[in-house]
């Protein structure tokens, strides 16, 4: 249940325009029907008063009286998620934390509708691959590799780095094979201070990828025993604690480039000193001098991928090449401008200017995440 709420959330890519119909499906406590019809009934005023908010509705099955249905409409995707990953959103649901012992939450974009004899297509389509709209999270969807990636990014309590550091790096991985479509293919983890970022490669459904990961013991027992150690409180027997921590430390690969470049290949990871509201522009900066190194065959980079939520962006790379000898390129702005660029993104002392050689290696040594774990699953 924890880890299935943060691929619900997020992901890569861009949702297509257009109105968005999202779907909440719940399973009510014995006995606790009244004080749940209670509770939505102070919710859905609330809602309503939410900008893009069109309707909802309350659904009861007939089957099973304790599994319920929530359908909401929005004018677009970019309202609803403003709101859904808001501070308000999580006041406003908290009276129902008693009465929901499970919830699974769907989204879709309106494409076709029919009144009668009447049917109209909404101006929404399809996207390709490799379109995106920074900061906008949609369902999950593999490159065109067919991995698809995910981050989770949370911290621990100052002082616990270490403790921390220790217990993610101690459990087996798990098996490799999830069922005949999915794959886990690797995690990589990292940390810088007490930041910690976990990424997640999977070639399949990351969905039920992160479910087989949820349900191992030994994943399991990790969890609770770092729990004591992270600066944000949780959960991991009450689902929606649970849920609103994982939606908090989601962090979603909005871009990857990749090159078929032979030798040996170290992995590493960056954490960008982002500069207010400079995140989204970093990280298409970021994607666009990666595109270009990843196509150019003398570059030492092989593989990279930039995560970003909000202002917290985070950049997973493959090089050839010690990141020292090409620290450009490590911190992805070898294009002729892009070191520039970058000096007004991110938030740099000015005692070690960028462009200069002094004050890209300084920011490598500033941005450099260490590396705790990086396993690729096993099929035994």
């Amino acid at each position: 249940m924890t880890l299935l709420s943060t691929a619900e959330e997020t992901t890569t890519g861009r949702p297509a325009a257009g109105r968005l119909r999202v779907i909440l499906m719940l399973d009510v406590h014995d006995g606790a029907q009244d004080r749940f019809l209670d509770a939505y009934e102070l919710l859905r005023y609330q809602v309503s008063a939410v900008p893009g908010h069109v309707s909802d509705q309350l659904c009861q099955s007939i089957d099973d009286p304790s599994r319920w249905l929530i359908t909401s409409e929005w004018e677009s995707a970019e309202p609803f998620l403003a709101w859904v990953d808001s501070d308000a959103h999580r006041e406003m649901v908290k009276p129902m934390h008693g009465c929901v012992r499970d919830t699974h939450s769907l989204r879709y974009t309106v494409l076709r509708e029919t009144h009668g004899d009447r049917a109209t297509d909404s101006p929404a389509s399809p996207l390709g691959p490799g379109q995106h709209h920074p900061g906008v999270p949609t369902a999950p969807r593999p490159g065109p590799d067919g991995v698809v990636r995910h981050a989770l990014s949370f911290t621990v309590k100052p002082g616990a780095e270490a403790r921390a550091a220790e217990l993610l790096a101690g459990y087996r991985s798990p098996q490799a094979r999830v069922d005949d479509t999915t794959r886990l293919l690797r995690t990589s983890l990292f940390m810088r201070g007490n930041r910690i970022v976990r990424c997640v490669e999977v070639a399949g459904d990351l969905v039920a990828a992160l479910r087989h990961v949820a349900r191992q013991p030994e994943v399991r027992a990790v969890e609770e025993a770092i729990n004591p150690y992270l600066e944000e409180d949780r959960d991991l027997d009450d689902p929606l604690s649970a849920r609103d921590f994982f939606q908090r430390a989601a962090l979603p690969a909005v871009h990857h480039h990749a090159a078929l470049k032979s030798g040996p290949v170290q992995r590493h990871a960056y954490l960008y000193p982002v500069r207010p509201g400079c995140g989204a522009a970093l990280a298409e900066l970021l994607s666009g001098e990666d595109e270009h190194a990843a196509g150019d065959p003398g570059s030492p980079l092989v593989r990279a991928t930039v995560y970003r939520h909000e202002d917290l962006v985070v950049r997973l790379v493959d090089l050839l090449a010690d990141p020292a000898d090409d620290p450009a390129t490590a911190l992805g702005v070898a294009g002729p401008r892009a070191a520039a660029v970058l000096g007004k993104l991110a938030a740099i002392p000015a005692e070690h200017p960028v462009p200069s050689t002094d004050g890209l290696r300084h920011l490598l040594a500033e941005c450099a995440m260490t590396p705790v774990t990086d396993r690729s699953s096993t099929d035994a």
